[in-house]
């Protein structure tokens, strides 16, 4: 499929040709799913945690004699029952990361890629580089694109004048191709990408 190629001050630029295998699929909840499930997995800290008997302050010594007070036995009070005692079957620190198959998460990404071109919010920009870090002046230009809360990703790296300029300005992220994901790309709702991101996502992902 063919899109229209278009500078950041929304000028003609001419055409770029998509690859209808990455671009074209028709979107699968299913699979974008599993990406974002497995992405957000891996972020989780997994630093929860809770003391447990063993690890609670506290005596190690029988509270009374075993027989003859009248009371249930008791061994100790830093029994999970006990006030003060410690968590039975609490959470512990670990990772929550699990893995997920290099085809699956390849074609989440097509997916999601194929999904913001099904909506009309994918855009192709020449290149994502400024001359001056200029805030103001990129307002304007995103504002004539139609450009709400866009996710920019250019190509090996982010130009830091651009990086710059944007950086004041909520919802709006860029990132160098090899970083793109499907998470942001689908909590973003616009994706602009540079030609040469287009270049490196098609050879990445044929």
């Amino acid at each position: 499929m063919k899109v229209a190629v278009v500078t950041l001050e929304n000028k003609a630029a001419g055409e770029l040709e998509l690859a209808d295998a990455i671009f074209g699929l028709e979107p699968r909840k299913d699979i974008l799913h599993r990406v974002v499930e497995w992405q957000r997995a891996k972020k989780r800290a997994g630093t929860h945690k809770t003391k447990t008997r063993s690890e609670v302050s506290g005596t190690g010594k029988k509270p009374f004699k075993q027989k003859g007070s009248g009371n249930a036995r008791q061994g100790t009070l830093r029994a999970p029952h006990h006030e003060g005692g410690g968590r039975a079957h609490g959470p512990v620190v670990r990772s929550h990361a699990y893995d997920l198959p290099k085809k699956v998460r390849a074609l989440g990404l097509k997916h999601a890629l194929s999904a913001k071109q099904a909506e009309g919010k994918l855009f192709v920009v020449d290149e994502l580089s400024l001359k001056a870090a200029k805030t103001k002046t990129v307002v304007k230009h995103f504002e004539t694109m139609g450009l709400v809360k866009p996710l920019f990703i250019s190509g090996a790296a982010v130009d830091a004048l651009f990086a710059k300029a944007i950086n004041n300005l909520i919802g709006h992220d860029a990132l160098p191709v090899q970083g793109a994901n499907v998470y942001d790309i689908l909590r973003h709702k616009e994706l602009v990408l540079s030609k040469e991101a287009v270049a490196a996502l098609e050879a990445r992902l044929k």
